[in-house]
């Protein structure tokens, strides 16, 4: 009998959670049932064995506590005051029983801004209780504080919060400087996966099941998260514009000139707001390189340089800086500064060079694959030995401007426009037809290399 009940549990929570291999058989029945009510959304009558499990039976399957949550949501959703209160502490209570009992499965940073976000949801306690929570998952664990929503409510409260004179304004810098990074992280991670499965797509090569749900997810969740980051970063615009940022950091550099971290900061931020013809950056950026040469102050040297017009002198500091950076994001950013110098000059081979540098330093730099699209347009008259596979190369420009909306889904608009600016150039059906070569490919010789598929008509 034993046996049975332990294979309808696992059928029921297996795809859901661990099960433990010491629950007794009074466990396994009483989880059994719980789970069934659970999976079919019925909380109200979950809510009974889920207390009795969490009393007696802690251990018996990690979907106690992914169950658990769901109906203690659904109960705070559904009360008021005193009673919705009660079902948040029970919250918090349970994310500590699933630190203790699965303590490797635990994620503070997750679970915490949970809390915070429900808090915001149901309009429990005050802006500042709601922000102080979204502060504490921060700062006990930022890797695991992942959930976008949370992400853009954080940062909301915390402008609000300024704004009403509550918080620092460095608070928030900093705080978007760690949300920005972390959003980063994240879609760098989406967007290796989605490159793989791009280049199969570009080759022609058949995608499998598993395939199709990981490019779904990983452009699913690198929208979501493109939308965040445009609203964080027209959040702090309201803050951070030169006007107010040059007064701010004139106020206290005499105070701070001789503090690393704040020279750092001040000086990183003028130059993500591009206020770096201020005479307060030429001071930070001097400052910065006496306290602390590194690949940051020699990038900052390398835009000093060419505000001067002294791009030989831009070109060695930016070398420099890639070479010391070990920042992925940073060294992106350096690298894109290389190409876009480089492809100011038309000096499109060397441009290419830098931005497959960057986009391979930070995945995510959808931006890089509109560039090269952009060069390669240019190049059409220079590339191939006839009219058709001069036109030809403005195909290989539209994939490239696709790539770059999927890759940043930010850009999906002007790169969907830009590919399809560029198909019109590229030779039509009757071209096709004249010269004979539907589904063969073309290779170019020049810079550009590679080879596209002309079209099947």
């Amino acid at each position: 009998m034993k046996t049975k009940l332990t294979l309808l549990f696992i059928a029921l929570v297996g795809a859901v959670g661990l099960v433990s291999a010491q629950a007794t058989e009074e466990c396994i029945t009483t989880m059994s049932i719980f789970s069934e009510h659970a999976k079919v959304k019925n909380y109200d009558a979950a809510y009974e064995p889920f207390m009795k499990l969490r009393k007696e039976c802690p251990t018996t399957s990690y979907a106690l506590y992914q169950y658990g949550e769901r109906i203690l949501h659904y109960k705070i959703e559904n009360s008021t005051g005193a009673e919705q209160k009660a079902f948040l502490d029970d919250l918090k209570k349970l994310n500590e029983e699933k630190k203790t009992h699965f303590a490797s499965k635990a994620k503070e940073g997750d679970d915490i801004s949970d809390v915070a976000l429900t808090m915001y949801e149901n309009k429990i306690g005050t802006a500042e209780e709601q922000y102080e929570m979204f502060n504490k998952a921060w700062k006990a664990d930022s890797k695991t504080f992942k959930n976008p929503k949370g992400l853009y409510v954080f940062f909301n409260l915390a402008v609000a919060l300024q704004e009403a004179g509550k918080i620092e304004l460095q608070e928030v810098f900093d705080l978007y400087d760690g949300i920005q990074e972390q959003i980063t992280t994240i879609q760098n991670e989406y967007a290796k996966n989605l490159e793989v499965i791009l280049e199969k797509n570009e080759a022609g090569t058949a995608l499998s099941s598993k395939e199709k749900q990981i490019e779904k997810y990983a452009e699913s969740n690198l929208s979501n998260y493109s939308k965040v980051s445009s609203g964080v970063n027209g959040m702090l615009g309201k803050l951070a514009d030169c006007d107010r940022l040059i007064p701010f950091y004139e106020a206290d550099y005499e105070a701070k000139k001789n503090d690393v971290a704040w020279v750092r900061g001040a000086a990183g931020r003028l130059i993500s707001k591009e206020c770096t013809d201020s005479e307060l950056f030429v001071t930070l950026v001097e400052q910065l390189n006496t306290l602390e040469p590194s690949a940051k102050t020699s990038y900052y040297l390398g835009r000093l340089a060419e505000q001067r017009g002294e791009d030989a002198k831009a070109l060695e500091y930016y070398e420099e800086s890639a070479e010391r950076q070990t920042e992925p994001a940073e060294k992106a950013k350096v690298y894109y500064r290389l190409a876009e110098n480089f492809r100011g000059k038309a000096s499109y081979s060397r441009a290419r060079t830098y931005y497959q540098k960057a986009v391979q330093a930070q995945p995510s730099m959808g931006i890089v694959y509109l560039r090269i699209a952009d060069m390669y347009a240019k190049s059409a008259n220079n590339c191939g030995d006839s009219v058709f596979n001069k036109r030809a190369i403005y195909w290989l420009a539209a994939d490239m401007a696709v790539r770059a909306g999927r890759i940043d889904p930010s850009l999906s608009d002007t790169a969907n426009k830009t590919a399809a600016a560029y198909r019109a150039l590229a030779p039509d059906r009757t071209m096709i037809f004249n010269a004979g070569n539907a589904g063969q490919r073309v290779s170019f010789g020049c810079w550009v290399g590679g080879s596209v598929t002309v079209p099947s008509l």
